[in-house]
């Protein structure tokens, strides 16, 4: 059986002075250690928080900006388009004003050259009919 004697004695203050020893030596540089490590990472995963709600906002602006980017472009587009129908408007309306003017002219022209070879063969019809009657008579007319 077990007998309580002084080397039992000795022994629990031999245990109490390692545990003592060893809470200075060991323990306490470890749960320390542990404890700055914790620390550390608390300090570390709040900085990736931040970084990440920076990035969402920069995200966010970044979309807000293609958008109202893309409006722009579109209304600036359709500005452009407008502005060039438009322009091709008044092309197409300068060529047709150019085209009746000549038109015009041309027809003036026309009726002035017929004019001027009606009143040649007004001029030629008392010679070509004296002709013409001599060719089916066969005699000179006069």
């Amino acid at each position: 059986m077990l007998d309580i004697n002084s080397t039992l004695l000795i022994q629990i203050v031999n245990f109490l002075v390692l545990l003592f020893v060893l809470n200075l030596i060991l323990f306490r540089p470890i749960r320390r250690v542990l404890a700055e490590r914790e620390k550390e990472m608390n300090s570390r995963q709040k900085t990736i928080d931040e970084f990440q709600t920076r990035a969402q906002e920069n995200e966010k602006g970044i979309e807000e900006g293609i958008v109202k980017a893309r409006k722009e472009g579109y209304a600036e587009k359709e500005a452009l388009k407008a502005q060039g129908l438009e322009e091709e408007k008044n092309i197409l309306q300068e060529a047709g004003a150019g085209v009746e003017k000549k038109l015009g002219a041309a027809k003036k022209e026309m009726e002035a050259k017929i004019a001027a070879t009606r009143e040649a063969l007004e001029a030629q019809i008392a010679s070509f009919s004296e002709e013409l009657a001599q060719k089916i008579l066969g005699r000179s007319v006069q």
